[in-house]
């Protein structure tokens, strides 16, 4: 038995008008002090205006947010006691309110051990709308979040439950106008990599397989000319489209191993998230399809490179031009190619490199993954990805 988990979804210009019609008596605002600075809330304010709610802004997430931010959140929520929760901002702020939301309706929670498959209590004191001001990680359209824990090094833990999926999801592509070109590009490249990865998780199914092929063509078509031309409002709504699109098909197929390594690589070294996906993802791919693997390891990188109209008549083929194509675009961007070109030392990558390995060999997604990795193994990509070097084994 098998589900699929959506918001509802509003999209395309003028959206955002669609706060007007929200019914309650509360509504708290999350967001981080870059979106406020941006004026991306007063359209937000506005459109509530009409509903006649109180309004609360918490503006107190910092990118990758961490556990004590999310703590720190659901006490100031419970002492506004809203019954609307509006995420405001790219994937930080749309992942910080679902940790607080869960927090919020769960007081005694400890979200470290949050399981999936246990039941928690949500919608009993309010409900949740995301605004995505990026086009990147999908957070708008999925019940997982992201957030990063204390210690040396420090560790994001990717997690979340199916009732934490927004009730609304708001993907107006006006409210992506301020994004700065490197947001543009990093967020870009996240969403390319969840919807590649969606396609090739071992949980993809009939229902995920149309988004994530969808969400990955439009990244490729239109992510370098939304990076050049901020103000191309065209490129602006596929992009925006994409990322909640992919979000659809990913959160209900699960992403791998390059998600895995990214997140490693942004929490030891605190890189962007898309940037440490983005850079690990053509990798990933080489192993994945490298004719070392089991005979038992099963991908599908034909119809995917197809459907993106590149050519590739076996899977190493296919592959390779999938790679050709993804490292393109993201030099078209400005994106690294390698950990190294990211600005890491080759001296601190060393030093790092058993807790990379450790944590990405740790992570809740790498099971998805159609070829699963040794530790030895993992080590040796994230060398390849250090150096910029073909993976043979």
């Amino acid at each position: 038995m098998w589900f699929f988990r959506a918001p509802t979804l509003v999209h395309g210009e003028d959206a955002l008008q669609h706060l007007g019609e929200l019914q309650g008596n509360r509504a708290f605002i999350v967001t981080d002090p870059v979106i406020r600075q941006a004026g991306l809330l007063e359209p937000v304010r506005d459109a509530l205006a009409a509903t006649g709610m109180q309004l609360a802004t918490h503006d107190d997430v910092e990118p990758e947010p961490s556990l004590a931010t999310i703590q720190r959140g659901a006490q100031v929520m419970r002492q506004f006691a809203p019954d609307w929760i509006i995420a405001v901002g790219g994937g930080s702020a749309i992942d910080a309110a679902k940790a607080m939301w869960v927090c919020y309706e769960n007081p005694e929670i400890d979200l470290e051990a949050l399981s999936p498959l246990e039941p928690i209590a949500l919608r009993r004191k309010a409900r949740l709308v995301a605004i995505p001001t990026t086009a990147g990680t999908g957070s708008e359209a999925t019940w997982a979040f992201v957030i990063t824990l204390p210690g040396d090094p420090p560790r994001k833990l990717g997690s979340g439950h199916p009732l934490a999926v927004p009730d609304l999801a708001i993907v107006d592509p006006r409210m992506t106008r301020t994004a700065p070109p490197r947001v543009i590009a990093d967020s870009g490249m996240d969403a390319l990599t969840q919807a590649i990865e969606g396609y090739l998780s071992t949980w993809a199914n009939d229902y995920t397989d149309g988004l994530c092929l969808v969400a990955t063509r439009l990244a490729l078509d239109h992510l370098a000319r939304a990076y050049h031309y901020p103000d191309d409002a065209a490129a602006r709504e596929k992009m925006a489209n994409c990322a909640a699109i992919g979000g659809l098909g990913y959160i209900n197929s699960m992403v791998g191993l390059a998600h895995s390594m990214g997140h490693a690589l942004g929490a030891i070294f605190h890189l962007p998230h898309g940037r440490a996906v983005g850079l690990c993802l053509p990798y990933v791919i080489a192993f994945y399809a490298s004719p070392a693997r089991s005979a038992q390891v099963k991908t599908r990188f034909v119809e995917l490179a197809r459907f993106c109209g590149l050519r590739g008549n076996d899977e190493p083929s296919a592959a390779q031009a999938l790679i050709e194509r993804i490292r393109a675009v993201a030099a078209e961007i400005g994106q690294p190619l390698t950990i190294a070109e990211a600005g890491i030392a080759p001296a601190d990558f060393e030093r790092r490199l058993d807790a990379l390995v450790d944590n990405a060999m740790n992570d809740t997604v790498i099971f998805a993954s159609p070829r699963q990795p040794s530790a030895d193994e993992l080590r040796a990509l994230f060398e390849c990805a250090f150096h910029g070097r073909p993976v043979e084994f």
